[in-house]
């Protein structure tokens, strides 16, 4: 057996946790929780424009889902030494009254923007999942692949139901009668 893969069955054997995470893993991670700090305060500060109540609670869930996540990412980088990045205050509820008409977001931006969000997460998630190395890191992201696509069918399903969505052109077959 070569050194180099002693050197490498010696450090990727065992507990997952164990093993040191390569520097597309902490980078990833690191971005990860930045990027879902950032999406939690704006998430925080839509629900103040959101007036839909079936909407709201999709953003309730999406903070929600937001704190589970930032918790775990959190905890992987303490425990592997990697200081973790900053995170914007929590917002404040305010009044959908208090805020002008025109400064508001509309509920079909809102969802739409969500629908964005995520579909952007779940590319990310597949993202890390392909990198990682390490089992539990890459299990850890595709636990959050499938509660962002679960999120993401109830925000699609909201869409339809509200009359929001804006679907592209429709393909239409030549062979089909006009």
């Amino acid at each position: 057996m070569n050194a180099f893969r002693r050197f490498t069955m010696g450090i990727l054997s065992g507990n997952p946790k164990d093993e040191p995470m390569h520097y597309g893993e902490v980078y990833g991670t690191w971005a990860a929780l930045l990027g879902a700090k950032g999406l939690l305060a704006s998430h925080q500060t839509i629900l103040n424009h959101a007036g839909d109540v079936d909407l709201k609670k999709i953003i309730e869930e999406t903070i929600d889902q937001g704190k589970q996540e930032i918790k775990q990412l959190e905890e992987v980088l303490k425990e592997n030494g990697v200081g973790l990045p900053p995170a914007p205050p929590d917002r404040p509820n305010a009044c959908l009254d208090d805020i002008p008409v025109g400064a508001r977001y509309q509920d079909q931006e809102i969802a739409a923007a969500l629908s964005t969000e995520i579909a952007a997460g779940l590319v990310a998630c597949s993202k890390m999942i392909g990198e990682c190395i390490r089992e539990d890191l890459a299990m850890m992201y595709s636990q959050m692949h499938s509660q962002k696509a679960a999120l993401g069918a109830k925000i699609l399903r909201l869409n339809k139901e509200k009359g929001w969505l804006v679907p592209p052109p429709l393909h239409k077959n030549k062979g089909e009668d006009c």
